[in-house]
């Protein structure tokens, strides 16, 4: 059996595992934290900070 028949049984499988694609949905959920951290940390800075 050769890495072309293994490749086949798992595309007729359902992919059998990780299939090399991007995590767009983790990455996505880090810059959305990314994001609202800075906003808390400008909204902070601004309140308690404002001559800084």
């Amino acid at each position: 059996m050769d890495k072309q028949d293994t490749q086949e049984k798992q595309e007729k499988n359902g992919g059998g595992g990780d299939d090399g694609t991007p995590k767009f949905g983790r990455l996505l959920l880090v810059l959305g934290a990314a994001v609202v951290v800075c906003g808390v940390l400008t909204y902070v800075m601004g309140t308690y900070f404002p001559r800084f």
